[in-house]
């Protein structure tokens, strides 16, 4: 398994070893050990999720508030995807920019993004059947939206005519949400990391 960090600070490809014959393939999609060892903390598993799309779905970008937050490790097990981690921490050097991961079903690679960054993906093939692992439950109203087609973004999705939900559709652009005050706070996220790597070395 290689771990590489993305130029987003907190945000991490992962590229799994397979092995493959006449029956088929087995890789190891996800080590708890080698995951902890690159970001500095083990992935505290709180819930999966699991969803299909149809090809030109594009769902995100999607956050929660700090603290918690919800980190999270997101591969596609079926089809294709465009995978897409953007940088929503008020005062993060990178803040704003995006970078963008292909994830499918022949490499298998995964992402990690830490809490406090913003999540999306488009979906390449009908039926892309995406799983993620997350450090945290679902809160509502403490999980909050970017409209993905936000012009100051300027995301290149790989589609004419992206599909979106009604609260995609409508959720805030990246300027809004920071008037409303919605968006992370860098320190905030790097404080709460750093809270969580202090207690796994004191175990």
């Amino acid at each position: 398994m290689k771990i590489r960090p993305l130029a987003i600070e907190g945000a991490w490809e992962i590229t799994p070893a397979q092995h493959g014959d006449d029956r088929g393939t087995f890789l190891e999609w996800y080590r708890f050990d080698h995951l902890a060892a690159a970001v500095g903390h083990p992935l505290d598993l709180a819930q999966a999720n699991l969803s299909t799309s149809a090809q030109g779905v594009v769902r995100g970008v999607h956050f929660a508030d700090v603290p918690p937050g919800q980190a999270k490790y997101v591969t596609c097990v079926s089809g294709s995807i465009v995978d897409v981690i953007v940088d929503i921490r008020v005062g993060s050097p990178t803040f704003g920019q995006w970078e963008a991961v292909p994830l499918d079903d022949r490499e298998r690679k995964a992402v990690y993004l830490a809490e406090g960054l913003g999540h999306a993906f488009c979906s390449l093939t009908e039926g892309a059947t995406v799983a993620y692992l997350c450090s945290a439950t679902y809160r509502p109203g403490h999980e909050h939206g970017i409209n993905p087609l936000d012009p100051s973004l300027a995301i290149a999705w790989p589609v004419q005519t992206p599909l979106l939900s009604p609260k995609d559709a409508t959720a805030p652009s990246l300027s809004e949400a920071l008037e409303a005050g919605l968006l992370p706070q860098y320190d905030t996220c790097r404080d709460y990391v750093e809270t969580m790597r202090r207690f796994d070395d004191s175990q």
